[in-house]
């Protein structure tokens, strides 16, 4: 079994669970999705993943659970039937033990809490085809993986803050349940971003940091209270993704990658940084697939001549 064929059995499966998550799943069925025994279908899906596929599909549940009894109109009971919890009693013992609050709690005080929301496997692994070592604040040899890829001309849907420069002024600015509504959007190209936007971007006494995700270019979905939806051209961009960390340790790895983008100099492979076509971008800290964050570059064409 080569490399990119395990990669896309993870796929199949991670697109079964995404297709049937209200639905009782079982290894069985996972298994089918992927073509491969049980076993080795449990194996590989951890190995890809970190995660069991039972405790993936339970991760996911809770955290679109969590986004439900963020929104109010529903029953606690019902959310806990939706999505194959056999009890009340069961769903809260579950919740409290993911979130560190029963249901009931979470929905009078709607605190911000780490929702699982995980990345395409093969969208994950196609960035891992160029790399570059480094050198960690431990004199250890780490990996910074590089790769160009394409973004086509789309649509971005969007959500200001006024000052914000980071998530965090940001989050203080404009709430911190703008990720979850994002999540809800089911056009979406890729998964929701926090970018940071060009002046040719931006609006007069709007942030520079802000959070979206993006759509087909002939979208024409909803677009929540409060958003926004612009065009954005097609473009290249140089995505930058750190190795594994420990979750608790996300700053640190922030703060590494950066260190990198800082220091790197895209001109030595072709690319100059192109800022004004589209903006900078983080995907949400995960700690089993690394730091990720993408920048605009345009490829430099040779003079005639040379």
């Amino acid at each position: 079994m080569d490399s990119w064929e395990k990669i896309s059995a993870v796929q199949r499966m991670q697109d079964y669970i995404e297709e049937h998550i209200t639905d009782p799943i079982s290894l069985q069925m996972l298994a089918r999705a992927a073509g491969y025994s049980p076993w080795h279908s449990s194996r590989i899906f951890k190995e890809l993943t970190g995660k069991t596929p039972f405790e993936y599909i339970r991760e996911l549940r809770l955290s679109q659970a969590a986004i439900k009894l963020r929104k109010g109109d529903a029953k606690i009971i019902d959310i806990a039937f939706d999505f194959v919890f056999d009890s009340h009693e069961g769903f809260t013992r579950a919740f409290s033990k993911r979130f560190g609050m029963t249901p009931q709690r979470y929905c009078k005080t709607q605190p911000q809490v780490k929702l699982f929301m995980p990345a395409r496997i093969r969208d994950y692994y196609q960035m891992l085809q160029k790399g570059v070592n480094i050198m960690a604040k431990d004199n250890k040899a780490s990996t910074v993986f590089v790769q160009v890829i394409e973004r086509p001309k789309r649509k971005l849907i969007l959500k200001r803050g006024i000052k914000a420069t980071h998530y965090f002024e940001y989050c203080e600015e404009v709430g911190c349940d703008v990720w979850d509504v994002l999540c809800g959007i089911k056009e979406a190209l890729y998964e929701p971003i926090g970018m940071w936007l060009p002046d040719n971007l931006r609006k007069p006494g709007t942030s520079v940091y802000a959070q979206g995700v993006e759509v087909p270019e002939d979208y024409a979905g909803e677009i929540p209270e409060g958003f926004e939806i612009i065009d954005l051209p097609p473009c290249k961009v140089m995505v930058f993704q750190g190795p594994p960390y420990e979750d608790d340790k996300f700053e640190d790895a922030i703060g590494d990658l950066w260190e990198v983008m800082n220091n790197y100099n895209p001109e030595l492979y072709g690319f100059e940084w192109a800022d004004e076509d589209g903006p900078r971008f983080q995907l949400a800290p995960m700690g089993y697939r690394g730091y990720i964050e993408a920048r605009p570059v345009r490829q430099i064409h040779a003079k005639e001549g040379k």
